[in-house]
């Protein structure tokens, strides 16, 4: 079994600053990219940033310039740096990691069980 265990959110003033984390474990062979997606209240999930094992990054508009991913491919975790936050930021963050369990397996999508980010004064 595998599981993707974020943590690190929570209630944050506007301009602030958090860090999410999400680290994965069991039977973990291999992982390609991983991923951070955010789901506000009454919006479809939206992918927020994506790190590939090779450490290429990409970012949605909204997060570029003030987030920053992560990961260490040692501990298979990722991570998620937030700064200047802002109210439209509140979100339940997901964790998402493609991989696979064995040598010979295909690339599966992996989803943690998100965290709540709340940017509020």
């Amino acid at each position: 079994q595998v599981q993707l265990v974020e943590s690190g959110g929570g209630l944050v003033q506007p301009g602030g600053s958090l860090r999410l984390s999400c680290a994965g474990s069991g039977s973990i062979f291999s992982i390609n990219y991983m991923a951070w997606y955010r789901q506000a209240p009454g919006k479809e999930r939206e992918l927020v940033a994506h790190i590939t094992s090779g450490g290429n990054t990409e970012y949605s508009g909204s997060a570029k310039g003030r987030f920053t991913i992560s990961r260490d491919n040692a501990k298979d975790t990722v991570y998620l740096q937030m700064s200047s936050l802002k109210s439209e930021d509140t979100a339940v963050y997901y964790c998402n990691a493609r991989l696979r369990t064995t040598s010979s397996g295909w690339y599966k999508d992996y989803w943690g069980q998100g965290t709540q980010v709340t940017v509020s004064s």
